[in-house]
């Protein structure tokens, strides 16, 4: 029964992953540079956030930008311009080390003390589901109280565990929790 859905979709039902829509939401909440990595403006804040410090130099090394200092020195000073492969590699070790950054900042935001943070899952869209196929799906509201395993899972971009996560918090919403596997929006605000 619920748990997995194995075909989603094949009705003509649209949306993502809660899990996805729950990451999305937190890489909302985290911040950071909008400009996109492309533009010379959005490279250098991403070079300097990951360069400006010896521990973040050491967090953007473990995170996997394994260029030389040299080739980073010539980066920053507009010499040389990275090749695209290394632009998405800046861009996918800033978004790690900025997770890891604000993780427990946000974990309290979102805790606030015990009292958790209310969720509002908005269900999957049905309007291309012939009407004798689609089923009644309700907007769901729920306070989740413990985020400890939700926000871990997703500063160190561990897929399964986010997934293992959010499907142990929905479960609270009683024997319909299956419904809301697919979404098409999670929203909270710390």
């Amino acid at each position: 029964m619920p748990e997995r859905n194995i075909e989603f979709g094949k009705f003509g039902a649209s949306g993502i992953k809660g899990t996805d829509a729950v990451a999305r939401q937190l890489d909302v909440l985290a911040g950071g540079i909008v400009t996109p990595v492309t533009a010379k403006r959005g490279l250098m804040a991403r070079l300097h956030y990951l360069t400006r410090t010896p521990h973040a130099r050491r967090s953007a090394r473990e995170a996997g930008l394994t260029v030389t200092d040299r080739t980073l020195k010539a980066w920053l000073d507009g010499k040389r311009t990275p090749t695209r492969a290394n632009l998405e590699r800046i861009d996918a070790v800033y978004r790690v080390v900025r997770r890891q950054n604000v993780a427990q900042h946000l974990l309290k935001r979102l805790n606030r003390e015990g009292r958790g943070t209310r969720v509002e899952i908005h269900p999957l869209n049905q309007s291309r589901v012939e009407q004798r196929l689609s089923r009644v799906i309700e907007h769901r509201t729920m306070n989740v109280r413990r985020w400890e395993r939700i926000v871990e899972s997703w500063s160190t971009g561990d897929q399964q565990g986010l997934d293992d996560a959010w499907t142990d918090t929905i479960v609270d919403l009683g024997s319909q929790w299956g419904q809301y596997e697919y979404v098409t929006n999670v929203g909270f605000a710390a």
